[in-house]
């Protein structure tokens, strides 16, 4: 009897020491845990019951205390003009949305391309408010006739109209 009550004894006593405790990382913040987030999205955005563009992302995160979405995993989207005929696709490897705004920045291998006009350049801006894209960045412009390098950029949506603000280099398509 001695024994089982050595042996609970010292069972009490190897149990009775300090609980581990598991380490915290203090340096998590909340506030980096997007509010939303999607995968392999498709975002359709119409206006008056008329289709006007269609985002495809593989990744979405939305902040609403940021004001801004977040996009990656490659970016497609698709502008339609008023007849809801497909005009422009505008690719990037990742962008965001200012949330106020609704201006959409195509960040990273941009490529626009119309019917007549391809663009490339490293970050773009789709304003929401005329419509229209701008680069204060580097631009490539191929079009039928001719190749135009640059800094500065602005088009309507369709790249019927464009302008390129510091032209740094010109030259024909036929002699390239």
């Amino acid at each position: 009897m001695k024994r089982i009550l050595l042996l609970i004894f010292l069972l009490l006593t190897a149990c009775s020491g300090e609980r581990v405790k598991p380490p915290i990382d203090r340096t998590f913040q909340d506030k980096d845990i997007p509010a939303q987030e999607s995968w392999n999205s498709v975002v359709t955005f119409s206006d008056s019951g008329k289709i006007r563009a269609i985002l495809y992302a593989g990744h979405i995160r939305m902040y609403p205390e940021k004001n801004e979405t977040l996009l990656d995993s490659s970016i497609k989207i698709d502008f339609y003009d008023i007849n809801e005929r497909k005009t422009t696709t505008l690719t990037s490897k990742r962008g965001r949305v200012d949330d106020l705004t609704n201006d959409l920045f195509a960040i990273d291998s941009v490529v626009a391309v119309s019917d007549s006009v391809t663009i490339t350049t490293d970050e773009m801006m789709w304003r929401n408010k005329d419509r229209k894209i701008v680069s204060d960045k580097f631009v490539t412009i191929l079009s039928p006739k001719e190749k135009i390098q640059g800094y500065g950029f602005e088009s309507d949506q369709n790249l019927k109209n464009y302008v390129i603000y510091n032209i740094t280099y010109i030259t024909r398509r036929d002699t390239l």
